[in-house]
């Protein structure tokens, strides 16, 4: 094996992945002693608001932090290890994640929203693949739809999942009469316990809201969470469009976990694109999707001996991007 294979195994590996586990520790750590003050305010969802930042700024809200994203990398890595949607041993889709969440280190100061909507998309994965082709998986359809149903009442940015696990489960070949039926239950049951025992009432309904852009861009916060996102989205998409090209020879089985995570991408992107005022919540599930496709291409490209030096770029601009959210205002 040449150096240039050893560098590339050594991105794959277990040790790169608790090397980048660590460094975001690091990274939360520095983001909590320098004061980093990250754009806080308060989300709507359907019947409640959830404040962006879901325990007070402090040690307990960015170790449950850092432990939730933590526990998404194991979920994931424990996903692939049972699914093989990629098909190499590699923990580069966690390593990966890592270090796109370390470039944002507005999003490692607290325990947000972000990281929940992304910790409870993890888990809902598992059940997800593990209904293919299960046509009496409607407990796995209705529990993931009460799931989301009722995190959308405490924050809009849960509906953004309701078409991509609707798009997963018709691609895992559920949705007949039973499933679709069990997905209608699963929403409106959040809905009916709540009103049903008057904790809230038709009159305690959040409109969306919407920010113009022009109320956003004058944040410099803001502007650099947008470009992070932007660029973050940029990349996601180019390599989901390239790796199609071979995740398309996949058989069946794998195809099909691989489309869902294309979709859950796309609609990650157009959910900021809609509701770009809460950039900061859809960034750690853009991370994970990206991450995926990271993974992908760096496996799929084996005749291609030079791709280290990509992650190495990659690498580059995610500390670049850190570093510079810690030290600009």
């Amino acid at each position: 094996m040449t150096t240039r294979e050893h560098i590339n195994e050594y991105f794959n590996g277990r040790p790169f992945a608790l090397l980048c586990a660590l460094a975001l520790m690091a990274m939360s750590a520095v983001a909590l002693s320098s004061g980093l003050q990250p754009p806080t305010g308060q989300s709507p969802g359907i019947f409640f608001t959830l404040k962006d930042e879901l325990i007070e700024r402090g040690p307990l809200s960015v170790v449950i932090n850092v432990l939730s994203l933590l526990a998404t990398g194991g979920i994931m890595l424990a996903v692939n290890k049972v699914y093989s949607f990629v098909r190499s041993v590699t923990h580069l889709l966690v390593s990966a994640f890592f270090l796109l969440q370390l470039a944002n280190p507005l999003g490692l100061a607290s325990f947000n929203a972000g990281t929940l909507l992304c910790l409870v998309t993890a888990n809902s994965i598992l059940p997800l693949f593990a209904s293919y082709q299960d046509r009496h998986s409607q407990r796995s359809i209705f529990l993931i739809f009460a799931i989301i149903a009722a995190g959308s009442m405490f924050h809009y940015a849960f509906l953004a999942l309701i078409p991509a696990f609707c798009l997963g489960f018709l691609y895992m070949g559920v949705f007949n009469i039973k499933g679709l039926l069990a997905m209608l239950f699963g929403l409106v049951t959040p809905f009916w316990i709540v009103l049903g025992l008057g904790i809230v009432s038709l009159d305690d309904f959040n409109p969306p809201q919407a920010a113009g852009i022009w109320h956003l861009i004058g944040q410099p916060q803001i502007n650099r969470l947008l470009l992070l996102a932007l660029a973050t989205a940029t990349t996601g998409i180019i390599l989901a469009v390239s790796n199609l090209f071979t995740i398309i020879n996949y058989r069946m089985q794998t195809r099909v976990y691989n489309y869902f995570f294309v979709v859950l991408l796309v609609t990650t992107v157009i959910a900021l694109c809609v509701n770009y005022r809460d950039v900061v919540v859809y960034l750690p599930l853009l991370n994970l999707t990206v991450a995926v496709q990271i993974a992908h291409a760096h496996t799929v490209k084996t005749t291609f001996h030079n791709r280290y030096v990509l992650l190495l770029l990659f690498i580059a601009a995610c500390a670049g991007f850190g570093v510079t959210n810690l030290l600009l205002p």
